[in-house]
């Protein structure tokens, strides 16, 4: 029994990953699924679809791997953050759709908080900037929005969670309410430095503590899959959000160590060790991991859209069949793109801006821009907005030199070297690209006594490709300039 089973649940496919304890991926199985759109700016999924993609995604992966429920030694997940569900403390059917990061429609609440001056209660407590990219705000809107929800959950009949409670809940028939402290923290109703949930939030955004999931450690019990789901019983034994699980797939367990992952949006995370670091300059505080009780903090910045900004070039303006053809377009055209910029604001923009008002836009089009311009543009973005991370952590006092990348989109070379050479920064792409699911494995490893420690498993990481910068500062800085030119415009700011 040294098999591992990953369950990675994201924004628009589960995947399903079976690991040894060399971390070698031994079979394999990913499910597709549709997002909902339901108004301008609403983002939502439908809980049972992400149910049944996991279970399939679960089931592929044992037959490819052709390894039986009852040779696993556990279960580890992780799971798209931030989005809420509210689903019937004894049925587990949900009340409606999730509502998913990405997802605005609490703008105006949001709006209101600041305007009775609770950003720095939020700030402190949390670590977290006020926007509707939280949980705290979905969780308060299904609650006053859905009918009867007010008085079900004051009745004790609703639970509340975030996409691994609702997994966790199902896969073991109702036994287990819980989530990890990873998870907790992006809720916004999680107290980070007591790790707790704050009583005075909860109070605030009127969310009763009775449908709180059980905070615990992102090793140990989390509860047993039943036997009718897989075949066999099989403990879960590992949890944490997608990008905390990524730290830990990349190996980033020293302070300073930085990851960043290219996804659906892309997510920057570097390790502060012990130490609580508040950043002044619209990065996030946040729980990196917990094991054994020990918390060890974290600073990130969120991109909102990234690889889903080559799904709509393929999806909704269809100038790309299939999302592999970027690369080749964005060579034919340059890292220049013409003179093109694309600002992929579909959703708002997140670090360091968080501006929930914005939209996407393309400038600098003239009558010989080419679809590869527009294609290279929106790669380059992914670049631009990571420069604009790392010049904030370099502000908050964090210079970063070397980036650990993961991720679907760094499958791509010529991303990565334009991201080494806007960023000034060398990037490293490791063996195991999908350290998501790695992560996962790894601390569902450390739960069931695989490996003996978080540095043990981190020996598994391995460079499969590094990229140096070999821009010309005076082209780099040229690039960065008409970048931050379009962003002003995407803010509304006056362009000298």
């Amino acid at each position: 029994m040294d098999r591992i089973l990953a369950i990675d649940q994201g924004t628009s496919s589960t995947r399903a990953i079976v690991f040894d304890v060399q971390g070698r991926a031994l079979g394999t199985a990913q499910c597709e699924f549709d997002q909902i759109f339901p108004a301008n700016g609403w983002v939502e999924h439908d809980p049972e679809v992400l149910w049944d993609t996991t279970l399939r995604a679960a089931r592929g992966a044992l037959a490819d791997a052709r390894v039986e429920a009852r040779q696993l030694a556990g279960i580890g997940i992780t799971n798209q953050r931030e989005t809420t569900l509210i689903w019937d403390a004894h049925t587990g059917a949900p009340v409606g759709n999730a509502i998913v990061w990405q997802d605005r429609r609490t703008a105006a609440r949001c709006e209101e908080i600041r305007a009775d001056g609770m950003s720095d209660t939020i700030a402190a407590a949390t670590g977290l900037v006020v926007d509707p990219y939280f949980s705290s705000t979905k969780v308060a809107w299904l609650l006053d929005n859905v009918a009867g929800l007010r008085a079900r959950a004051a009745k004790g009949e609703l639970r509340f969670g975030t996409v691994d409670s609702f997994l966790i809940w199902r896969l073991t028939g109702g036994a287990s309410h819980v989530t990890d402290a990873t998870n907790a923290s992006r809720t916004q109703l999680f107290n980070i430095v007591k790790q707790t949930w704050d009583d005075e939030l909860l109070r605030y955004f009127d969310v009763p503590a009775n449908v709180l999931p059980q905070v615990r450690d992102c090793a140990g019990e989390f509860g047993v899959a039943d036997a009718r789901w897989l075949g066999s019983a099989v403990p879960i034994l590992g949890v944490a959000g997608d990008q905390q699980a990524a730290l830990v797939g990349q190996g980033c367990f020293d302070s300073g160590m930085t990851k960043s992952t290219y996804g659906t949006g892309c997510f920057l995370v570097t390790n502060t060790g012990a130490q609580l670091v508040r950043s002044t300059n619209g990065l996030l505080s946040t729980v990196g991991y917990r094991i054994g009780g020990r918390t060890t903090y974290a600073v990130e910045g969120s991109i909102f859209v990234a690889g889903a900004a080559i799904k709509w070039l393929r999806d909704s303006l269809r100038i790309l069949q299939s999302s592999g053809e970027s690369e080749a377009a964005a060579r034919r055209s340059g890292v220049e793109a013409g003179g093109v910029y694309v600002v992929p604001a579909f959703t708002g923009l997140g670090a360091p801006h968080w501006r929930a008002d914005a939209r996407g836009l393309i400038s600098g089009l003239s009558l010989d821009s080419s679809r590869d311009d527009v294609v290279a543009a929106t790669l380059a973005s992914v670049a631009y907005q990571t420069a604009d991370l790392l010049e904030a952590l370099a502000r908050d006092g964090a210079r970063v030199t070397r980036l650990r990348v993961d991720g679907g989109m760094v499958a791509n070379d010529w991303l990565c070297q334009t991201l080494a050479d806007i960023a000034g920064v060398v990037v490293e792409r490791p063996m195991i690209t999908e350290t998501t699911a790695l992560g996962a494995g790894m601390l569902a490893a450390l739960g069931g006594g695989l490996v003996a420690s978080l540095a043990d498993a981190g020996r598994l990481w391995q460079l499969e490709r590094g990229f140096t910068p070999t821009m010309a500062t005076a082209t780099r800085a040229k690039l960065l300039s008409g970048w931050g030119d379009a962003v002003a415009r995407t803010l509304g700011r006056a362009v000298d």
